[in-house]
């Protein structure tokens, strides 16, 4: 059976890849297609990455395989334009990611054991240090290959990490409890003085902080951030509801109602 399926998998992966070369056919192509080149399509790419996570954290798994297939697209629009230009094609590519994995898993496909998730991790992390040190990166420079396309609360959560590696951080998170109480005064004070670029810089690192805590606790923060913007999107959505529902305009109502109405839908939302 699975040999079937990687036959049929072969099949359609060969099948797109020529519905791409078709797209771009200098007589026979799609003009939109024709233009685009690897900088016109990442906020294509980052758009359709978002919308593979939107449809997992909304459970709306009946839609993965159509934004998977979306994501994919980009992916073969990429190699085909770098195929075009004499660089890699999409074997490449597909080689290059089975070729790190396996690198990567040597107990898998290696003789080697791990007794933990744990210590696959801090394997994994040697095993980069080492790929970045081939490719020539200075192992004093951490931050060399950490995207600045990242989300930036991911990114902030990266950088961390990595410097947590030379001894850059606290031993628990108790030290950085202390540090956010220590942001949100230097915050207060820079409000007091009025000053917007101070004060910008202070939130920023009173963001900065909230990341380390969440990485000290477990925490994904850029997810920890979507889950509780996706609260306040259903609070806010039924503190209207129950507004309108009794004939008030929720923007006319002072902040004592808006509050009592919050406090309804919060409480309806957690079964209380």
């Amino acid at each position: 059976m699975s040999r079937q399926m990687d036959k049929r998998a072969a099949a359609a992966l060969s099948r797109l890849l020529e519905v791409m070369r078709q797209l771009r056919d200098p007589e026979h192509g799609c003009p939109w297609d024709r233009a685009q080149t690897h900088r016109s399509l990442v906020p294509y790419l980052l758009e359709e990455a978002h919308e593979v996570v939107d449809v997992i954290e909304r459970n709306a798994l009946e839609r993965l395989d159509d934004e998977l297939g979306d994501l994919l697209f980009q992916v073969v629009f990429h190699a085909r334009l770098a195929e075009e230009a004499g660089r890699f094609d999409m074997a490449d590519v597909a080689n290059a990611i089975a070729d790190k994995l396996v690198r990567r898993h040597p107990h898998v496909f290696g003789g080697a054991q791990v007794a933990s998730a744990e210590e696959q991790t801090r394997q994994w992390e040697a095993h980069k240090a080492r790929e970045r040190a081939e490719r020539g990166v200075q192992a004093t420079d951490l931050f060399a290959d950490v995207p600045r396309a990242l989300p930036a609360l991911a990114r902030a959560a990266k950088l961390q990490r990595r410097a947590a590696r030379m001894g850059l951080d606290w031993p628990d998170a108790t030290g950085v409890l202390e540090k956010l109480d220590e942001e949100l005064a230097e915050l207060r004070a820079a409000m007091d003085e009025g000053v917007p670029e101070r004060i910008e810089a202070e939130v920023g690192d009173l963001l900065f902080t909230c990341v380390n805590l969440a990485r000290h606790l477990g925490v994904d923060p850029e997810q920890a951030l979507r889950g509780a913007s996706a609260r306040f999107e259903t609070r806010a959505l039924a503190v209207v509801a129950r507004a309108r529902a009794a004939g008030s305009d929720p923007a006319e109502l002072d902040a004592e109602a808006l509050d009592t109405l919050w406090r309804a839908a919060k409480g309806q939302e957690e079964g209380t």
